[in-house]
C-alpha cells in the first residue's frame, strides 16, 4: 500500500463529505506540530481548494520531523469552503485578496517565523520524510534553496505503468537540465529556502506562473540551488499541469514545448526576457 492512499479517501471530495473524526485529529495533531521558535515555516497556500486542503493538512499532521516547524496557511480569497477548512484546521491563516500564487506566496513569507520556507501547494500530499530530509540538504553550507521531484496519482486516466514512464522520462530531462538552468527545473510544489533571502529578492507579481523559478534564479546569487531526488521526499499530486489527456498526447505536448528551447539546457543565465502572454496585464 502506498503511503499516500489513505489520503486519497476524502481527496477531491466535497468537504462536506469529510469524516468528522478526521477533521478532529488532523486538528489535534496540527497543535502538537506548532513551535513557537520554529526553525521552519511550512506555508500552505490555497485558492478554491475545498476537495483538497483537508487531505494535504492531514498529510501534513503525520509528518516525522525532527525539527521545530510551524505551519501556517494563506487563503487566496476563495469563494468555497477553502477559508472554514483552515479555521477547523486550528493554525494561523492569512487572507491575501490579490489573486495569483505569487501573491499568496508573498503574503506567507511576510508573516513567516522559520529561518526556512517551505512552499506547500493545497492539492499536494507530502510524505512523513519530506521535510527532514529536505530541511537536512538546506541547511548545508553554501545552498540557498532546494527542490525535490514529484509524482500523479494513478487513476482510470493514468495507469502505473503510464505514469512511471511518464515521470522516468521527465526527471531525466530535468536533471540534465538542472546541470547550466537549475532554475529552470524548481517547481513550486517541492521548493524550499532560506527566508531572509527570500525576503531580500520577494516574489515576483508581475507574471501569470513561474513565480518559483524566478525565486530561484534570484536566489542563486545566494548560494547553489540543491535538488533532491530522495524518494522519501517526493511528493504526489493531482492533474493541474498535465490534465486529463492520455499520458502519451502529455508527453507528446511536453516534449513540443520543451523542445522549442531546447538549446537553453546548454548554457546558464541570470536574466529571463518574460514573454507577453505571461505577463499579468496592467488594469
Amino acid at each position: 500500500m502506498a503511503w499516500y492512499e489513505k489520503y486519497l479517501s476524502i481527496y477531491d471530495k466535497p468537504f462536506s463529505e469529510v469524516p468528522q473524526h478526521i477533521v478532529t485529529e488532523t486538528r489535534e495533531r496540527l497543535a502538537r506540530l506548532q513551535s513557537e521558535e520554529p526553525l521552519a515555516s511550512i506555508v500552505v497556500i490555497g485558492y478554491n481548494e475545498e476537495k483538497h486542503l483537508q487531505a494535504c493538512l492531514w498529510a501534513l499532521s503525520e509528518i516525522d520531523c525532527r525539527y521545530p516547524v510551524e505551519i501556517i496557511g494563506v487563503d487566496n480569497d476563495s469563494t468555497d469552503r477553502t477559508a472554514e477548512i483552515y479555521k477547523l484546521s486550528g493554525i494561523p491563516y492569512y487572507t491575501e485578496y490579490q489573486h495569483s500564487c505569487g501573491y499568496a506566496r508573498r503574503c506567507g513569507l511576510q508573516h513567516a517565523k522559520g529561518k526556512y520556507y517551505f512552499d506547500i501547494d493545497s492539492d499536494t500530499l507530502y510524505p512523513p520524510q519530506y521535510f527532514n530530509i529536505m530541511l537536512e540538504r538546506l541547511m548545508r553550507p553554501g545552498v540557498s534553496c532546494v527542490s525535490s521531484l514529484w509524482s500523479y496519482f494513478p487513476d482510470e486516466n493514468h495507469s502505473r505503468l503510464g505514469l512511471a514512464l511518464f515521470e522516468l522520462c521527465r526527471d531525466t530531462f530535468l536533471y540534465i537540465q538542472h546541470f547550466k538552468r537549475p532554475e529552470l527545473s524548481v517547481r513550486g510544489l517541492v521548493f524550499a529556502y532560506n527566508a531572509d533571502y527570500g525576503r531580500q529578492e520577494e516574489y515576483r507579481v508581475d507574471i501569470i506562473r513561474g513565480e518559483d523559478g524566478s525565486m530561484a534564479l534570484a536566489l542563486k546569487k545566494y548560494g547553489r540551488i540543491a535538488f533532491v531526488r530522495n524518494r522519501k521526499a517526493r511528493a504526489v499530486t493531482g492533474y493541474g499541469t498535465i490534465g486529463n489527456q492520455s499520458m502519451w498526447q502529455s508527453f507528446v505536448d511536453h516534449v513540443r514545448i520543451q523542445a522549442k528551447g531546447i538549446l537553453r539546457i546548454f548554457s546558464s543565465t541570470d536574466h529571463y526576457e518574460d514573454t507577453e502572454d505571461n505577463l499579468v496585464k496592467k488594469k
